[in-house]
Protein backbone atom coordinates (compact mmCIF):
# COMPACT_ATOMS: atom_id res chain seq x y z
CA UNK A 1 0.00 0.00 0.00
CA UNK A 2 1.24 3.77 -0.64
CA UNK A 3 0.71 5.80 2.63
CA UNK A 4 0.28 9.10 2.13
CA UNK A 5 0.29 11.73 5.31
CA UNK A 6 -2.08 14.39 4.52
CA UNK A 7 -2.45 17.61 7.10
CA UNK A 8 -3.33 20.49 4.89
CA UNK A 9 -7.26 20.40 4.02
CA UNK A 10 -6.82 21.97 0.66
CA UNK A 11 -4.11 19.53 -0.27
CA UNK A 12 -5.45 19.02 -4.27
CA UNK A 13 -4.83 15.27 -3.75
CA UNK A 14 -7.87 15.04 -1.68
CA UNK A 15 -10.10 16.73 -4.23
CA UNK A 16 -12.36 13.41 -4.55
CA UNK A 17 -13.75 14.10 -0.79
CA UNK A 18 -14.66 17.36 -0.65
CA UNK A 19 -17.52 18.81 0.66
CA UNK A 20 -19.44 15.36 0.44
CA UNK A 21 -22.92 16.94 2.15
CA UNK A 22 -23.37 19.41 -1.05
CA UNK A 23 -25.81 16.98 -3.00
CA UNK A 24 -25.49 18.93 -6.39
CA UNK A 25 -21.84 19.79 -6.23
CA UNK A 26 -21.11 16.18 -5.71
CA UNK A 27 -23.42 14.60 -8.45
CA UNK A 28 -22.04 16.94 -11.08
CA UNK A 29 -18.50 16.36 -9.81
CA UNK A 30 -18.90 12.49 -9.73
CA UNK A 31 -20.57 12.46 -12.72
CA UNK A 32 -17.62 14.27 -14.69
CA UNK A 33 -15.04 12.06 -12.57
CA UNK A 34 -16.90 8.56 -12.92
CA UNK A 35 -16.65 8.18 -9.46
CA UNK A 36 -18.54 7.16 -6.23
CA UNK A 37 -17.68 7.24 -2.46
CA UNK A 38 -17.76 4.56 0.09
CA UNK A 39 -18.48 5.19 3.71
CA UNK A 40 -17.26 2.95 6.60
CA UNK A 41 -15.06 0.42 7.03
CA UNK A 42 -18.16 -2.21 5.71
CA UNK A 43 -19.05 -0.60 2.63
CA UNK A 44 -15.30 0.07 2.03
CA UNK A 45 -14.89 -3.64 1.86
CA UNK A 46 -18.23 -4.29 0.07
CA UNK A 47 -17.10 -2.47 -2.78
CA UNK A 48 -13.68 -4.11 -3.28
CA UNK A 49 -15.25 -7.65 -2.67
CA UNK A 50 -18.09 -6.44 -5.42
CA UNK A 51 -14.86 -6.08 -7.99
CA UNK A 52 -15.20 -2.16 -7.74
CA UNK A 53 -11.25 -0.12 -8.26
CA UNK A 54 -10.65 2.34 -5.91
CA UNK A 55 -9.12 5.52 -7.12
CA UNK A 56 -7.77 6.52 -3.66
CA UNK A 57 -8.63 5.63 0.14
CA UNK A 58 -9.26 8.16 2.84
CA UNK A 59 -8.32 6.96 6.24
CA UNK A 60 -7.60 7.87 9.88
CA UNK A 61 -4.67 5.66 11.26
CA UNK A 62 -6.62 3.10 13.31
CA UNK A 63 -8.45 2.30 10.27
CA UNK A 64 -5.12 1.02 8.39
CA UNK A 65 -4.49 -2.69 10.48
CA UNK A 66 -8.26 -3.89 9.92
CA UNK A 67 -8.20 -3.27 6.35
CA UNK A 68 -5.14 -3.97 5.46
CA UNK A 69 -6.36 -7.19 3.02
CA UNK A 70 -8.09 -4.39 1.02
CA UNK A 71 -5.41 -2.00 0.72
CA UNK A 72 -2.94 -4.49 -0.22
CA UNK A 73 -5.15 -5.74 -3.44
CA UNK A 74 -4.31 -2.12 -4.85
CA UNK A 75 -0.98 -1.29 -4.04
CA UNK A 76 -0.55 1.38 -6.55
CA UNK A 77 -3.39 3.51 -4.90
CA UNK A 78 -2.64 6.25 -2.37
CA UNK A 79 -3.95 5.80 1.04
CA UNK A 80 -4.29 9.42 2.42
CA UNK A 81 -3.82 8.86 6.15
CA UNK A 82 -5.59 12.19 8.09
CA UNK A 83 -6.69 12.79 11.53
CA UNK A 84 -10.61 12.68 11.82
CA UNK A 85 -10.85 16.33 12.54
CA UNK A 86 -8.92 16.51 9.05
CA UNK A 87 -11.74 14.39 7.59
CA UNK A 88 -14.49 16.42 8.83
CA UNK A 89 -12.75 19.79 7.54
CA UNK A 90 -12.24 17.78 4.05
CA UNK A 91 -15.69 16.44 3.73
CA UNK A 92 -17.96 19.46 6.28
CA UNK A 93 -19.36 16.77 8.29
CA UNK A 94 -18.53 14.12 10.73
CA UNK A 95 -16.93 11.13 8.89
CA UNK A 96 -18.45 7.79 10.74
CA UNK A 97 -15.52 6.18 11.94
CA UNK A 98 -12.90 7.90 9.93
CA UNK A 99 -13.29 5.87 6.61
CA UNK A 100 -13.95 6.94 2.90
CA UNK A 101 -12.53 5.34 -0.42
CA UNK A 102 -13.04 6.62 -3.70
CA UNK A 103 -13.63 4.13 -6.35
CA UNK A 104 -14.79 4.18 -10.25
CA UNK A 105 -17.82 3.87 -11.40
CA UNK A 106 -18.90 0.91 -13.54
CA UNK A 107 -22.77 2.32 -14.04
CA UNK A 108 -25.25 -0.08 -13.90
CA UNK A 109 -25.88 -3.02 -16.03
CA UNK A 110 -26.92 -2.29 -19.90
CA UNK A 111 -30.17 -0.68 -20.59
CA UNK A 112 -32.39 -3.85 -20.66
CA UNK A 113 -33.90 -4.41 -24.06
CA UNK A 114 -34.77 -7.05 -23.45
CA UNK A 115 -35.29 -7.71 -19.98
CA UNK A 116 -33.08 -10.62 -18.91
CA UNK A 117 -34.38 -11.36 -15.88
CA UNK A 118 -37.27 -14.05 -15.22
CA UNK A 119 -38.33 -15.85 -11.77
CA UNK A 120 -38.10 -13.44 -9.54
CA UNK A 121 -39.23 -9.67 -8.63
CA UNK A 122 -38.07 -6.76 -10.67
CA UNK A 123 -38.42 -3.60 -8.57
CA UNK A 124 -38.77 -0.05 -10.46
CA UNK A 125 -38.32 3.24 -8.19
CA UNK A 126 -40.45 6.07 -9.49
CA UNK A 127 -38.88 9.67 -9.12
CA UNK A 128 -37.14 8.69 -5.40
CA UNK A 129 -35.06 11.74 -4.85
CA UNK A 130 -33.91 11.07 -1.41
CA UNK A 131 -30.94 8.69 -1.47
CA UNK A 132 -32.19 7.87 1.71
CA UNK A 133 -35.42 6.22 0.86
CA UNK A 134 -33.42 4.66 -2.81
CA UNK A 135 -30.57 2.57 -0.06
CA UNK A 136 -33.37 1.33 1.88
CA UNK A 137 -35.26 0.34 -1.10
CA UNK A 138 -31.77 -1.16 -2.40
CA UNK A 139 -30.84 -2.99 0.79
CA UNK A 140 -34.76 -4.45 0.86
CA UNK A 141 -34.47 -5.71 -2.79
CA UNK A 142 -30.91 -7.36 -1.65
CA UNK A 143 -32.09 -8.80 1.44
CA UNK A 144 -35.62 -10.64 -0.22
CA UNK A 145 -33.69 -11.90 -3.22
CA UNK A 146 -35.12 -9.16 -5.88
CA UNK A 147 -33.33 -10.15 -9.43
CA UNK A 148 -32.84 -6.06 -10.86
CA UNK A 149 -33.86 -2.89 -9.53
CA UNK A 150 -34.78 -0.14 -12.60
CA UNK A 151 -33.95 3.73 -11.26
CA UNK A 152 -36.33 6.59 -13.83
CA UNK A 153 -34.86 9.08 -15.18
CA UNK A 154 -34.97 12.03 -12.35
CA UNK A 155 -34.45 9.15 -8.95
CA UNK A 156 -31.97 9.84 -6.68
CA UNK A 157 -28.25 8.07 -7.73
CA UNK A 158 -27.90 4.36 -6.02
CA UNK A 159 -24.52 5.17 -6.02
CA UNK A 160 -24.58 8.71 -4.29
CA UNK A 161 -22.61 8.28 -0.84
CA UNK A 162 -25.66 8.31 1.64
CA UNK A 163 -27.55 6.00 -0.68
CA UNK A 164 -24.91 3.45 -0.30
CA UNK A 165 -24.44 3.77 3.21
CA UNK A 166 -28.45 3.39 3.66
CA UNK A 167 -28.15 0.10 1.67
CA UNK A 168 -24.86 -1.08 3.86
CA UNK A 169 -23.57 -1.55 0.34
CA UNK A 170 -26.16 -3.85 -1.22
CA UNK A 171 -26.53 -1.69 -3.99
CA UNK A 172 -23.16 -3.18 -5.20
CA UNK A 173 -24.46 -6.74 -5.26
CA UNK A 174 -28.22 -5.88 -6.98
CA UNK A 175 -27.78 -5.59 -10.72
CA UNK A 176 -29.49 -1.78 -11.02
CA UNK A 177 -29.86 0.11 -14.64
CA UNK A 178 -30.95 4.04 -14.63
CA UNK A 179 -33.94 3.90 -17.64
CA UNK A 180 -33.77 6.66 -19.99
CA UNK A 181 -37.72 7.07 -21.06
CA UNK A 182 -40.23 6.55 -18.70
CA UNK A 183 -42.71 5.79 -18.38
CA UNK A 184 -42.11 4.52 -21.92
CA UNK A 185 -39.53 1.93 -20.86
CA UNK A 186 -42.32 0.29 -18.86
CA UNK A 187 -43.10 -1.35 -22.56
CA UNK A 188 -39.99 -3.07 -22.64
CA UNK A 189 -40.72 -4.85 -19.62
CA UNK A 190 -44.55 -5.66 -20.44
CA UNK A 191 -43.41 -6.46 -24.17
CA UNK A 192 -41.27 -9.74 -21.94
CA UNK A 193 -44.08 -11.00 -20.11
CA UNK A 194 -43.32 -9.15 -17.09
CA UNK A 195 -46.69 -8.31 -15.11
CA UNK A 196 -46.36 -4.14 -14.22
CA UNK A 197 -47.70 -3.86 -10.42
CA UNK A 198 -47.83 -0.38 -9.46
CA UNK A 199 -48.16 0.08 -5.59
CA UNK A 200 -50.54 2.29 -4.95
CA UNK A 201 -53.81 3.79 -2.81
CA UNK A 202 -56.18 3.12 -5.70
CA UNK A 203 -60.00 2.53 -6.05
CA UNK A 204 -59.35 -0.44 -8.52
CA UNK A 205 -56.41 -1.78 -6.67
CA UNK A 206 -56.19 -5.51 -5.34
CA UNK A 207 -54.29 -6.51 -2.10
CA UNK A 208 -50.77 -7.20 -1.63
CA UNK A 209 -52.30 -10.92 -0.92
CA UNK A 210 -54.21 -11.39 -3.65
CA UNK A 211 -51.52 -10.45 -6.16
CA UNK A 212 -49.19 -13.12 -4.29
CA UNK A 213 -51.78 -15.68 -4.97
CA UNK A 214 -51.56 -15.00 -8.62
CA UNK A 215 -47.83 -16.42 -8.67
CA UNK A 216 -46.77 -14.01 -12.12
CA UNK A 217 -43.76 -15.60 -13.58
CA UNK A 218 -42.33 -12.49 -14.22
CA UNK A 219 -43.57 -9.37 -11.94
CA UNK A 220 -42.18 -5.64 -11.98
CA UNK A 221 -43.02 -3.89 -8.58
CA UNK A 222 -43.41 0.03 -9.25
CA UNK A 223 -43.24 2.30 -6.30
CA UNK A 224 -43.38 6.47 -6.02
CA UNK A 225 -41.90 8.41 -4.25
CA UNK A 226 -42.67 8.97 -0.16
CA UNK A 227 -45.91 11.51 0.24
CA UNK A 228 -47.02 11.84 -3.52
CA UNK A 229 -46.36 8.03 -5.24
CA UNK A 230 -46.81 7.48 -8.22
CA UNK A 231 -48.32 10.29 -11.15
CA UNK A 232 -51.55 9.45 -13.10
CA UNK A 233 -49.65 8.35 -16.30
CA UNK A 234 -47.87 5.69 -14.77
CA UNK A 235 -50.90 4.08 -13.11
CA UNK A 236 -52.36 4.06 -16.56
CA UNK A 237 -49.68 2.19 -18.25
CA UNK A 238 -49.43 -0.52 -15.22
CA UNK A 239 -51.46 -3.78 -15.47
CA UNK A 240 -52.40 -3.27 -12.26
CA UNK A 241 -52.52 -1.24 -8.68
CA UNK A 242 -51.63 -2.93 -5.59
CA UNK A 243 -52.69 -1.82 -1.91
CA UNK A 244 -51.10 -2.92 1.35
CA UNK A 245 -54.12 -3.51 3.44
CA UNK A 246 -53.44 -1.58 6.78
CA UNK A 247 -54.82 -1.37 9.90
CA UNK A 248 -54.97 1.45 12.82
CA UNK A 249 -55.98 4.44 10.63
CA UNK A 250 -52.62 4.27 9.00
CA UNK A 251 -53.35 4.60 5.17
CA UNK A 252 -49.62 3.35 3.82
CA UNK A 253 -45.80 2.59 4.89
CA UNK A 254 -42.99 4.73 4.00
CA UNK A 255 -41.40 3.56 0.75
CA UNK A 256 -38.49 1.64 2.22
CA UNK A 257 -41.08 -0.50 4.38
CA UNK A 258 -43.50 -0.99 1.51
CA UNK A 259 -40.78 -2.35 -0.78
CA UNK A 260 -40.32 -4.61 1.79
CA UNK A 261 -43.42 -6.53 2.56
CA UNK A 262 -43.91 -6.65 -1.14
CA UNK A 263 -41.14 -7.93 -2.04
CA UNK A 264 -41.11 -10.65 0.41
CA UNK A 265 -45.05 -10.99 -0.38
CA UNK A 266 -44.31 -11.35 -4.04
CA UNK A 267 -40.80 -13.88 -3.30
CA UNK A 268 -40.87 -17.47 -5.51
Amino acid sequence: MTLVSVEDAEDERLADYVKLREVNLRRLLEEEHGLFIAEGDKVIRRAADAGYEPRSFLLAPRWLDSLQDVLEKWPDKPVYVVSEELAEQVTGFHVHRGALASYKRRGGVPRPEPIPVGGRPTGTLHQSVSPTHVGGRFRAAAALGVGLVLVTPTCADPLYRRSIKVSMGTVFQVPWTRLQNWPGDLRLLQDNGYVAAAMALADDSITLDELADRKHAKLALIFGTEGHGLKPHVLEQADLTVRIPMAGGVDSLNVASSAAVAFYATRP
